[in-house]
Protein backbone atom coordinates (compact mmCIF):
# COMPACT_ATOMS: atom_id res chain seq x y z
CA UNK A 1 0.00 0.00 0.00
CA UNK A 2 1.07 3.56 -0.53
CA UNK A 3 1.99 6.08 2.34
CA UNK A 4 -0.17 8.47 3.84
CA UNK A 5 1.70 10.60 1.79
CA UNK A 6 1.45 9.28 -1.16
CA UNK A 7 -2.45 9.38 -0.56
CA UNK A 8 -2.93 12.57 0.18
CA UNK A 9 -0.73 13.98 -3.22
CA UNK A 10 -2.98 11.98 -5.38
CA UNK A 11 -5.67 13.02 -3.71
CA UNK A 12 -4.81 16.50 -4.63
CA UNK A 13 -4.02 15.56 -8.07
CA UNK A 14 -7.66 14.68 -7.82
CA UNK A 15 -8.92 18.25 -6.88
CA UNK A 16 -6.44 19.71 -9.07
CA UNK A 17 -8.17 17.58 -12.36
CA UNK A 18 -11.38 18.62 -10.85
CA UNK A 19 -10.51 21.99 -11.17
CA UNK A 20 -9.03 22.37 -14.71
CA UNK A 21 -12.05 19.80 -16.12
CA UNK A 22 -14.51 22.33 -14.57
CA UNK A 23 -12.57 25.25 -16.57
CA UNK A 24 -12.74 23.32 -19.45
CA UNK A 25 -16.27 22.43 -19.02
CA UNK A 26 -17.88 25.51 -17.94
CA UNK A 27 -15.50 28.50 -18.65
CA UNK A 28 -15.86 31.99 -17.27
CA UNK A 29 -17.10 34.44 -19.91
CA UNK A 30 -13.57 36.28 -19.40
CA UNK A 31 -13.06 39.28 -17.71
CA UNK A 32 -14.73 42.72 -17.66
CA UNK A 33 -11.44 44.03 -19.66
CA UNK A 34 -11.26 41.36 -22.46
CA UNK A 35 -12.83 42.68 -25.60
CA UNK A 36 -13.40 39.01 -27.07
CA UNK A 37 -14.84 36.79 -24.15
CA UNK A 38 -15.07 34.02 -26.71
CA UNK A 39 -11.27 34.38 -27.38
CA UNK A 40 -9.98 34.52 -23.73
CA UNK A 41 -11.70 30.97 -23.58
CA UNK A 42 -9.66 30.00 -26.16
CA UNK A 43 -6.95 31.29 -25.06
CA UNK A 44 -7.53 29.55 -21.23
CA UNK A 45 -8.22 26.22 -23.15
CA UNK A 46 -4.77 26.51 -24.62
CA UNK A 47 -3.11 27.16 -21.56
CA UNK A 48 -4.42 24.46 -19.83
CA UNK A 49 -3.46 21.87 -23.00
CA UNK A 50 0.09 23.70 -22.69
CA UNK A 51 -0.16 22.62 -18.51
CA UNK A 52 -1.92 19.36 -19.03
CA UNK A 53 1.26 18.00 -21.76
CA UNK A 54 3.68 19.50 -19.18
CA UNK A 55 2.22 17.05 -16.66
CA UNK A 56 1.89 14.43 -18.58
CA UNK A 57 5.64 14.40 -18.88
CA UNK A 58 6.16 14.59 -15.60
CA UNK A 59 3.46 11.69 -14.64
CA UNK A 60 5.64 9.56 -17.50
CA UNK A 61 8.82 10.25 -15.95
CA UNK A 62 7.27 9.39 -12.58
CA UNK A 63 5.57 6.34 -13.78
CA UNK A 64 9.14 5.28 -15.65
CA UNK A 65 11.11 5.46 -12.00
CA UNK A 66 8.52 3.64 -10.18
CA UNK A 67 8.81 1.07 -12.73
CA UNK A 68 12.85 0.84 -12.67
CA UNK A 69 11.98 1.14 -8.95
CA UNK A 70 10.20 -2.18 -8.73
CA UNK A 71 11.94 -4.13 -10.75
CA UNK A 72 14.97 -3.46 -8.64
CA UNK A 73 13.32 -4.10 -5.53
CA UNK A 74 11.67 -7.40 -6.81
CA UNK A 75 15.01 -8.64 -8.19
CA UNK A 76 16.62 -7.94 -4.73
CA UNK A 77 13.68 -10.09 -3.33
CA UNK A 78 13.77 -13.20 -5.81
CA UNK A 79 15.35 -16.24 -4.51
CA UNK A 80 18.76 -16.14 -5.77
CA UNK A 81 18.22 -19.42 -7.50
CA UNK A 82 15.22 -17.98 -9.67
CA UNK A 83 15.45 -18.43 -13.54
CA UNK A 84 16.40 -14.56 -15.08
CA UNK A 85 13.64 -15.20 -17.75
CA UNK A 86 11.08 -16.26 -15.28
CA UNK A 87 11.41 -13.14 -13.14
CA UNK A 88 11.71 -10.95 -15.78
CA UNK A 89 8.55 -12.32 -16.70
CA UNK A 90 7.24 -11.92 -13.33
CA UNK A 91 8.02 -8.45 -13.01
CA UNK A 92 6.36 -7.88 -16.68
CA UNK A 93 3.39 -9.79 -15.91
CA UNK A 94 2.91 -7.65 -12.27
CA UNK A 95 3.86 -4.13 -13.72
CA UNK A 96 1.51 -4.84 -17.15
CA UNK A 97 -1.45 -6.35 -14.34
CA UNK A 98 -0.91 -3.17 -12.13
CA UNK A 99 -1.25 -0.48 -15.49
CA UNK A 100 -4.30 -2.94 -17.63
CA UNK A 101 -1.24 -3.67 -20.30
CA UNK A 102 -0.19 -6.74 -22.01
CA UNK A 103 3.01 -8.31 -21.18
CA UNK A 104 4.97 -7.04 -24.36
CA UNK A 105 4.01 -3.48 -23.88
CA UNK A 106 5.04 -3.40 -19.76
CA UNK A 107 8.51 -5.54 -20.79
CA UNK A 108 9.28 -2.21 -23.74
CA UNK A 109 8.17 0.35 -20.91
CA UNK A 110 10.37 -1.39 -17.98
CA UNK A 111 13.25 -1.86 -20.62
CA UNK A 112 12.78 2.16 -21.82
CA UNK A 113 12.39 3.42 -18.11
CA UNK A 114 15.57 1.14 -17.69
CA UNK A 115 17.50 3.18 -20.07
CA UNK A 116 16.35 6.50 -19.27
CA UNK A 117 17.60 5.78 -15.38
CA UNK A 118 20.52 4.29 -15.85
CA UNK A 119 22.03 5.53 -19.46
CA UNK A 120 20.01 9.21 -20.19
CA UNK A 121 20.36 11.25 -17.03
CA UNK A 122 19.56 14.74 -19.48
CA UNK A 123 16.04 13.06 -20.85
CA UNK A 124 15.31 12.17 -17.97
CA UNK A 125 15.42 15.09 -16.27
CA UNK A 126 13.86 16.61 -19.20
CA UNK A 127 10.92 14.78 -18.64
CA UNK A 128 10.73 15.31 -15.37
CA UNK A 129 11.10 19.00 -15.49
CA UNK A 130 7.80 19.02 -18.43
CA UNK A 131 10.07 19.89 -21.32
CA UNK A 132 9.92 17.19 -23.51
CA UNK A 133 6.98 14.04 -23.80
CA UNK A 134 7.35 10.83 -23.35
CA UNK A 135 7.42 10.14 -27.41
CA UNK A 136 10.28 12.13 -27.23
CA UNK A 137 12.36 10.42 -24.31
CA UNK A 138 10.90 6.92 -26.67
CA UNK A 139 12.56 8.56 -29.93
CA UNK A 140 15.49 8.65 -27.61
CA UNK A 141 15.76 5.51 -26.03
CA UNK A 142 15.34 4.52 -29.07
CA UNK A 143 18.16 5.97 -31.28
CA UNK A 144 20.91 5.40 -28.82
CA UNK A 145 19.70 1.55 -28.54
CA UNK A 146 23.15 0.50 -30.16
CA UNK A 147 25.46 2.91 -29.17
CA UNK A 148 28.13 2.84 -26.29
CA UNK A 149 28.07 4.56 -23.60
CA UNK A 150 30.19 7.69 -24.62
CA UNK A 151 27.81 8.17 -28.07
CA UNK A 152 24.80 7.75 -26.64
CA UNK A 153 25.79 10.28 -24.06
CA UNK A 154 27.05 12.49 -27.11
CA UNK A 155 23.98 12.46 -28.99
CA UNK A 156 21.48 13.04 -25.94
CA UNK A 157 24.01 16.11 -25.01
CA UNK A 158 23.32 17.69 -29.08
CA UNK A 159 19.53 18.08 -28.41
CA UNK A 160 19.43 18.61 -24.70
CA UNK A 161 22.94 20.31 -23.45
CA UNK A 162 22.15 24.08 -23.98
CA UNK A 163 26.03 24.55 -23.09
CA UNK A 164 27.47 21.71 -25.61
CA UNK A 165 30.07 23.05 -28.15
CA UNK A 166 27.92 22.08 -30.98
CA UNK A 167 24.28 22.11 -29.63
CA UNK A 168 21.15 21.27 -32.49
CA UNK A 169 20.68 24.72 -34.38
CA UNK A 170 16.60 24.30 -34.66
CA UNK A 171 14.17 24.69 -32.14
CA UNK A 172 14.19 22.82 -28.76
CA UNK A 173 13.47 19.31 -28.92
CA UNK A 174 10.55 19.18 -26.68
CA UNK A 175 8.43 22.05 -29.44
CA UNK A 176 8.84 20.12 -32.34
CA UNK A 177 6.65 17.11 -33.43
CA UNK A 178 8.39 13.16 -31.99
CA UNK A 179 8.55 12.45 -35.10
CA UNK A 180 10.32 15.26 -36.67
CA UNK A 181 13.11 14.54 -33.72
CA UNK A 182 13.29 11.22 -34.79
CA UNK A 183 14.15 11.98 -38.02
CA UNK A 184 17.35 14.69 -36.43
CA UNK A 185 17.94 12.40 -34.35
CA UNK A 186 18.67 9.47 -36.60
CA UNK A 187 20.17 11.74 -38.97
CA UNK A 188 23.12 12.90 -36.33
CA UNK A 189 23.58 9.09 -35.30
CA UNK A 190 24.31 7.78 -38.06
CA UNK A 191 26.38 10.45 -39.25
CA UNK A 192 28.68 10.08 -35.74
CA UNK A 193 28.16 6.55 -35.14
CA UNK A 194 31.24 4.99 -33.82
CA UNK A 195 31.02 1.38 -35.87
CA UNK A 196 30.63 1.28 -40.01
CA UNK A 197 27.69 0.50 -41.53
CA UNK A 198 28.72 -2.19 -42.92
CA UNK A 199 29.36 -3.19 -39.66
CA UNK A 200 25.59 -2.00 -38.56
CA UNK A 201 24.12 -3.80 -41.67
CA UNK A 202 25.50 -7.46 -40.97
CA UNK A 203 24.56 -7.16 -37.51
CA UNK A 204 20.96 -5.22 -38.04
CA UNK A 205 20.19 -8.05 -40.97
CA UNK A 206 20.49 -10.89 -38.55
CA UNK A 207 16.76 -9.39 -37.66
CA UNK A 208 15.17 -9.80 -40.33
CA UNK A 209 11.81 -11.30 -39.88
CA UNK A 210 8.13 -11.39 -41.44
CA UNK A 211 5.27 -10.54 -39.31
CA UNK A 212 1.36 -11.06 -39.41
CA UNK A 213 -0.86 -9.20 -37.35
CA UNK A 214 -5.33 -9.70 -38.03
CA UNK A 215 -7.20 -6.21 -38.61
CA UNK A 216 -10.98 -5.38 -38.25
CA UNK A 217 -13.22 -6.74 -40.86
CA UNK A 218 -11.12 -10.15 -41.70
CA UNK A 219 -8.47 -8.13 -43.06
CA UNK A 220 -4.88 -8.71 -42.14
CA UNK A 221 -1.14 -6.82 -42.28
CA UNK A 222 2.01 -8.63 -43.54
CA UNK A 223 5.27 -6.07 -42.63
CA UNK A 224 8.64 -7.40 -43.24
CA UNK A 225 11.58 -6.05 -41.57
CA UNK A 226 14.57 -6.53 -45.02
CA UNK A 227 17.67 -5.42 -45.95
CA UNK A 228 17.47 -1.52 -47.16
CA UNK A 229 17.99 -2.50 -50.81
CA UNK A 230 15.96 -5.52 -50.71
CA UNK A 231 12.66 -3.88 -49.48
CA UNK A 232 13.37 -1.03 -52.27
CA UNK A 233 13.20 -3.22 -54.75
CA UNK A 234 10.20 -4.89 -53.74
CA UNK A 235 8.47 -1.62 -53.30
CA UNK A 236 9.65 -0.51 -56.98
CA UNK A 237 8.93 -3.95 -58.09
CA UNK A 238 5.15 -3.99 -57.11
CA UNK A 239 4.66 0.06 -57.70
CA UNK A 240 5.91 -0.35 -61.31
CA UNK A 241 3.55 -3.32 -61.86
CA UNK A 242 0.78 -1.61 -60.43
CA UNK A 243 1.24 1.62 -62.77
CA UNK A 244 1.69 -1.05 -65.84
CA UNK A 245 -2.09 -2.36 -64.49
CA UNK A 246 -3.48 1.49 -64.69
CA UNK A 247 -5.96 2.57 -67.45
CA UNK A 248 -9.06 3.89 -68.16
CA UNK A 249 -11.27 0.94 -67.66
CA UNK A 250 -9.17 0.01 -64.62
CA UNK A 251 -11.12 1.18 -61.61
CA UNK A 252 -8.61 0.53 -58.84
CA UNK A 253 -6.41 2.74 -57.22
CA UNK A 254 -2.85 2.22 -57.35
CA UNK A 255 -2.61 1.44 -53.44
CA UNK A 256 -4.95 -1.40 -54.27
CA UNK A 257 -3.53 -2.74 -57.54
CA UNK A 258 -0.14 -2.66 -55.66
CA UNK A 259 -1.75 -4.74 -52.86
CA UNK A 260 -3.40 -7.19 -55.18
CA UNK A 261 0.19 -7.38 -57.62
CA UNK A 262 1.51 -8.27 -54.46
CA UNK A 263 -0.51 -10.54 -53.04
CA UNK A 264 -0.98 -12.32 -56.83
CA UNK A 265 2.73 -12.98 -56.73
CA UNK A 266 3.22 -14.20 -53.35
CA UNK A 267 0.34 -17.02 -53.95
CA UNK A 268 1.39 -17.90 -57.15
CA UNK A 269 2.48 -21.62 -57.40
CA UNK A 270 5.68 -21.93 -58.25
CA UNK A 271 4.94 -23.91 -61.50
CA UNK A 272 5.04 -20.50 -62.52
CA UNK A 273 1.30 -20.17 -63.44
CA UNK A 274 -0.72 -17.52 -63.04
CA UNK A 275 -2.48 -16.15 -60.10
CA UNK A 276 -5.44 -13.48 -59.54
CA UNK A 277 -5.66 -10.11 -58.20
CA UNK A 278 -8.90 -9.19 -56.89
CA UNK A 279 -10.31 -11.66 -58.91
CA UNK A 280 -8.84 -10.26 -61.79
CA UNK A 281 -6.25 -13.00 -64.12
CA UNK A 282 -2.51 -11.58 -63.43
CA UNK A 283 0.15 -13.02 -65.42
CA UNK A 284 3.30 -12.77 -63.53
CA UNK A 285 6.05 -13.37 -66.39
CA UNK A 286 4.24 -13.14 -69.89
CA UNK A 287 1.32 -10.36 -69.39
CA UNK A 288 1.45 -6.92 -69.63
CA UNK A 289 4.04 -6.22 -67.10
CA UNK A 290 7.05 -8.16 -67.83
CA UNK A 291 10.29 -8.01 -65.24
CA UNK A 292 12.78 -6.20 -67.71
CA UNK A 293 15.90 -4.86 -65.60
CA UNK A 294 17.08 -6.26 -63.33
CA UNK A 295 19.73 -3.42 -60.74
CA UNK A 296 22.64 -4.32 -59.40
CA UNK A 297 23.02 -7.86 -61.19
CA UNK A 298 22.83 -10.47 -59.01
CA UNK A 299 22.45 -8.58 -55.63
CA UNK A 300 20.33 -11.52 -54.48
CA UNK A 301 17.07 -9.10 -54.49
CA UNK A 302 13.93 -9.28 -56.66
CA UNK A 303 14.04 -7.82 -60.34
CA UNK A 304 12.27 -4.46 -60.93
CA UNK A 305 9.75 -4.82 -63.39
CA UNK A 306 8.95 -2.38 -66.17
CA UNK A 307 5.41 -2.35 -68.04
CA UNK A 308 5.62 -3.67 -71.62
CA UNK A 309 6.08 -0.55 -73.81
CA UNK A 310 2.68 -0.91 -75.46
CA UNK A 311 1.15 -0.74 -71.92
CA UNK A 312 4.08 2.09 -70.52
CA UNK A 313 2.50 5.66 -70.03
CA UNK A 314 4.34 8.48 -71.47
CA UNK A 315 6.62 9.99 -68.08
CA UNK A 316 6.33 6.71 -66.03
CA UNK A 317 9.90 6.25 -66.77
CA UNK A 318 11.77 7.24 -63.42
CA UNK A 319 9.05 8.23 -61.39
CA UNK A 320 9.21 4.91 -59.27
CA UNK A 321 8.87 5.74 -55.73
CA UNK A 322 11.69 4.33 -52.89
CA UNK A 323 9.36 4.97 -49.88
CA UNK A 324 5.55 4.41 -49.73
CA UNK A 325 3.33 6.96 -48.24
CA UNK A 326 0.35 6.29 -46.65
CA UNK A 327 -2.08 6.81 -49.74
CA UNK A 328 -1.52 6.08 -53.48
CA UNK A 329 1.96 6.96 -54.93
Amino acid sequence: MASEAAARAFEAIDAAIAVLRAEVVQPACGTVSDTDPLAAIADGCLDILAGVARAEAQIAALKATAAVTYSDSAWSAAPHDMPVQAQEMAIAAEVGCVLAIGDPAAGALLAQSHALATSLPRTMAALQEGKVSWQHAKVMVDETATLNRDAAGALEAHFLDPDVSNPAGSCPVGEMPAYRFRRKARTWRERHHPDSIEKRHSTSAKDRCLEYAPEHDGMARLSAYLPADQAVAIWNRFTAIARGLQGPHEDRTLTQLRADAFAAAALRSHSGGSGTDGGRDWDGGTGPCRYSYAPGGNSGYPSTPLPAPENRRAGDAGRVRSRPGLHGA
